[in-house]
């Protein structure tokens, strides 16, 4: 792609021995938020090392803007990474966290203060430069680690699982700070996580990873109403698998294959619908989950508000139309 800031052509992945994601290809717009989704094992994270030079690449390209740094070492590939915890060294001022690289590189005094002054501005962070880490917020801990992978002239940055260990209202509005500092300060990013929430609010594109393979790629609208496979219907948002005799109930056709169906797409009290046996009534705040048996095969629905079957209650059930995602067995 001709705008691409980043391309992965036909890039291996892995440890001498054992490669654990092949053949990758990739092109990353400038300007995007690019997310790697996937379970633990998947590659992601090998994958992000590899583009940082941390890790030699087995095979294939890493071009950054055109220019091949696939075998140059990590201080010479140009690109930023902020770590988990953000690995801030908690002795040094924000200042000095900032200007370390630039210290590394042997950068004139006059040179450091300037370009930190530059990007401390940028991150809205020039008046934290004296604190130290325990002295700062998170939200502003943030802010020096990107401004920290920003100061040497990086256009890309890495994000490797950054929210991980945050609690769920601290973990949302890091995602907000993220993309709202992406946005100001106009870096490509991209996004390694296993927390399909922080990809499907925060990304232009999801890369879902599995087994070392792409599973799809697509923005969070298209992955989640549109999955290419079993494996996105089952990770990406809540499904039922529907047993094949139900399948055939429920769509009026024999299904030779897999077929989902989201719980928000089961709906009860249908008219002329299909007898459930309601078994459980989960309330979940913002919803309710109520597990059904029909015809002796299990399914969830998603319920929104205060009326609820009771437990033990026979409902009508039916299915939104054109919602069931089929996946039809490939013969011959």
């Amino acid at each position: 792609m001709a705008d691409s800031v980043l391309s992965l052509n036909k890039l291996d992945v892995g440890f001498p021995g054992m490669t654990v994601v092949r053949d990758l290809n990739l092109d990353v717009a400038d300007g995007a938020f690019v997310s790697l989704l996937g379970p633990s094992g998947s590659g992601k994270s090998s994958v992000l090392r590899t583009i940082a030079g941390l890790l030699p690449a087995l095979g294939g390209r890493v071009l950054l803007e055109g220019q091949d740094i696939t075998a140059l070492p990590p201080e010479r590939c140009n690109v930023g990474i902020v770590f988990q915890n953000y690995a801030l060294f908690p002795t040094m001022s924000a200042f000095e966290n900032i200007a370390f690289a630039l210290r590394v590189a042997k950068k004139s005094k006059a040179e450091v203060e300037r370009r930190v002054g530059e990007v401390a501005e940028m991150a809205g962070i020039s008046d934290q430069l004296d604190k130290k880490p325990a002295n700062m917020s998170g939200g502003q801990q943030q802010r020096v680690a990107i401004a920290r992978a920003l100061v040497t002239g990086s256009r890309v940055l890495l994000f490797d699982e950054p929210l991980s260990n945050l609690d769920a209202k601290v973990r949302a509005a890091m995602r907000k700070e993220i993309k709202r500092l992406q946005s100001e300060l106009g870096f490509t990013a991209i996004f390694v996580t296993h927390d399909q929430e922080d990809a499907l609010t925060m990304s232009d594109l999801i890369v879902v990873l599995n087994h070392g393979k792409i599973e799809q790629i697509g923005d969070g609208r298209t992955l989640y109403r549109k999955p290419a496979t079993p494996f996105i219907c089952e990770f990406i948002g809540v499904s039922n698998e529907l047993a094949p005799p139900l399948a055939a109930r429920l769509l009026g056709y024999d299904v030779k294959g897999r077929s989902f169906l989201r719980h928000e797409d089961v709906l009860l009290g249908a008219v002329a619908g299909v007898p459930a046996r309601v078994n459980h009534v989960e309330f979940l705040g913002a919803h309710s989950r109520v597990d059904l048996e029909v015809e002796g095969h299990a399914l969830s629905a998603m319920l929104i508000g205060d009326q609820l079957p009771e437990p033990g209650s026979t409902v009508s059930l039916g299915i939104r139309p054109g919602a069931a995602h089929v996946f039809q067995e490939v013969t011959g």
